[in-house]
């Protein structure tokens, strides 16, 4: 015979009533008296009905999380250690994450998300650059949304970024602090605020050290940074005659095509040229050289969104801004002292 609200209610000492505000999380219950219907579900092994609970508080418990289908694959793991993040946390406030993908060319007509249409999530998580007609469409159904490494051109939101520009600025410094100066930077999708925050962050490493910025050592034209547009962007950087003796790609994906291009062109790493990118994926440890780059707290990020939506929901508030997830440098092979500045 499965176990029921009222054996709670009976082991614990309480109401039903009380019981029922247990499950549903509201604040205004003693902590001994909480400790103790918690102690009893835990005991009982109760799982309190989630149709009742949704007739109760009119709410899912269900968020939504998507993602553009580039940004969710293989090839680019940085999204999905982003979703776990958000996965994991909540399971401790008791959510559960349903997550999708939506095209590029994503249309109202007929790519609209189910859980959308069915109208069954109480908020929406949005990471990597998705599309403005989808972000229409969810404000006005009036749902929470936050975004995660990206911030929509119209409106006022809540985003989570990594910390872009102070990440590119410490990666810029470490080889400036091997001795480089003529540091080139490969970069694309221009309109994208991480993007934007990485240059920021070079330039402005360049200008602490009293370094020009040369226009010919930027190559940021590429709609996109895959591992096939550091590629083309190396290729069109050293077609121009250039010869930096360092290289700061906007993410690993560049920096890995950028160091294929940089070894079929016999160009050694770090001995000729040292390379840093940035994320810190896991297949940079397999390069070789071992990549050197910016570690991002991927899980992290997702956690973060994960919180602050739960906070907007409980708390039926905006909380309009950015936050920042601190980043850290990690030293690995592909950078050394310039030629010239080795002792």
């Amino acid at each position: 015979m499965s176990v029921t609200i009222k054996d709670v209610a009976k082991k614990a000492g309480v109401s039903l009533s009380t019981v029922s505000l247990v499950i549903n999380r509201k604040s205004h219950i003693a902590p001994e008296t909480r400790k103790r219907v918690e102690d009893a579900i835990a005991e009982l092994n109760y799982y309190p009905s989630r149709t009742a609970r949704v007739l109760a508080s009119k709410k899912t418990s269900n968020l939504g999380f998507i993602l553009s289908d580039d940004h969710f694959s293989r090839a680019e793991p940085f999204y999905t250690k982003v979703f776990l993040g958000a996965e994991f946390e909540a399971r401790q406030f008791h959510y559960y994450i349903l997550l999708t993908t939506v095209p590029k060319n994503f249309r109202e007509g007929s790519h609209i998300p189910r859980f959308l249409l069915e109208r069954n999530v109480d908020g929406v998580i949005m990471a990597g650059h998705v599309p403005q007609a989808l972000v229409d469409y969810v404000q006005n159904l009036e749902l929470p949304i936050i975004f995660i490494d990206y911030s929509p051109g119209r409106g006022r939101f809540t985003s989570v970024f990594m910390d872009n520009e102070g990440g590119a600025c410490a990666a810029v410094n470490h080889l400036i602090q091997l001795g480089h100066k003529e540091i080139a930077f490969l970069g694309g999708d221009k309109s994208h605020p991480s993007m934007i925050g990485r240059f920021q962050g070079y330039q402005r490493a360049l200008q602490e050290h009293n370094l020009p910025l040369v226009p010919i050592l930027v190559e940021d034209d590429d709609p996109e940074t895959t591992l096939e547009s550091g590629y083309s962007a190396a290729e069109r950087l050293f077609k121009r005659g250039v010869q930096p003796t360092a290289i700061f790609a906007c993410n690993d994906a560049m920096a890995t095509g950028c160091m294929k291009y940089l070894k079929e062109n016999n160009l050694k790493i770090p001995e000729d040229i040292s390379i840093v990118g940035f994320d810190d994926i896991e297949q940079d440890v397999l390069l070789d050289p071992p990549l050197t780059t910016i570690r991002v707290q991927k899980e992290e990020m997702g956690a973060v969104a994960l919180r602050r939506m739960v906070e907007m929901l409980e708390k039926k508030s905006s909380l309009i801004g950015q936050v920042l997830v601190p980043v850290e440098l990690v030293v690995r092979k592909s950078t050394a002292r310039a030629a010239g500045d080795r002792s």
